[in-house]
């Protein structure tokens, strides 16, 4: 028999009882990142009727994250802590944060994020006013290469070709643009259509909602950018692609439509007409990670794209 599932710690500020009604929750999961520079940017210029709550998804105990519940108690604006006592993964994570939140919107961050200028929840506060939006994807953007590491040039070279897109492009395709990183949603449209808690690891949970929830929701988009500053190693984005797999596959089996629109749908079938196609997979890994730092971070970005479109491709047998 499993044990019982233990009840989260809960941590809130001094603010935090007095603040209600709220228009809006802002919801943070982490797994072993520090959010404490987050929390303080936010802390600036908070609008009225807003309040941030943080979901610790089971963090190391020994990581400087275990820290942030002395942060939350001096916050200047109603903040609260919620620490699960095992990972439970990020549909999981952001279910609790959703079920947790008081507002009428929510606005989904990631604790690796920093808004890119003071006005950014003033600019989503108007966006609520003056459009009473369903769904709002506001994009992000990546450090300039000249301020990354070589570790994390691929990352940032990865996100600059794929993810930082401008709000014209991204309304072109709208569900296929949605990520939970810098997504706001009113709150009774996650009532009715929550995150699927069978999409386990990383990967596709955001996309696969986004797809559920543009059926009956208007999702737009528009440019009020947050920067992600945890960019990964190559390794770190390898074995993430590799773990994606199931997930991928998962999507595209309820979304087929959606899914045959994506350049991953398309690259994973062109994939699969390679004979042999798996054994190329150290050459795409090798390619990609680059160990001796002399190939241009274009062909990188192609070789994790193939690592990657080789195992959906699979996935999808």
């Amino acid at each position: 028999m499993n044990a019982p599932r233990q009840t989260p710690e809960i941590i809130t500020s001094a603010h935090w009882k007095q603040a209600i009604p709220v228009t809006l929750s802002v919801l943070i999961p982490f797994y072993n990142d520090d959010p404490h520079p987050l929390l303080h940017q936010l802390g600036q210029t908070p609008p009225g009727n807003c309040e941030i709550i943080f979901y610790d998804d089971g963090s190391d105990a020994s990581h400087p994250c275990k820290n942030l519940g002395a942060s939350v108690t001096k916050a200047p604006l109603p903040v609260k802590l919620v620490t699960a006592t095992e990972n439970r993964g990020r549909s999981a994570a952001r279910n609790a944060l959703i079920a947790a939140a008081r507002g009428q919107w929510v606005l989904f961050l990631d604790a690796d994020m920093m808004p890119e200028g003071d006005d950014f929840l003033q600019n989503w506060y108007n966006c609520i006013e003056q459009q009473n939006p369903d769904i709002v994807f506001g994009g992000f953007s990546v450090e300039a290469i000249d301020n990354v590491e070589p570790a994390l040039a691929l990352h940032q070279a990865f996100s600059q070709s794929s993810d930082c897109l401008p709000a014209k492009v991204r309304s072109q395709n709208p569900a296929k643009h949605v990520c939970t990183s810098n997504l706001l949603v009113r709150h009774d449209v996650l009532a009715a259509c929550p995150f699927d808690n069978d999409f386990a690891g990383w990967g596709w949970e955001d996309v696969e909602w986004a797809a559920r929830a543009a059926k009956s929701y208007v999702v737009i988009h528009i440019d009020n950018p947050a920067r992600h500053l945890g960019l990964e190693s190559a390794d770190t984005l390898v074995r993430r692609f590799r773990q994606s797999a199931p997930n991928y596959a998962r999507f595209v089996k309820r979304h087929p439509d959606l899914a045959q629109t994506l350049p991953s749908w398309k690259a994973a079938h062109m994939v699969r007409k390679i004979p042999g196609f798996s054994f190329l997979r150290p050459v795409f890994a090798a390619i990609a990670r680059d160990k001796i730092g002399v190939l241009p971070l274009g062909l990188r970005v192609l070789a994790l794209k193939l690592w990657r479109s080789s195992w959906y491709a699979e996935a999808l047998s």
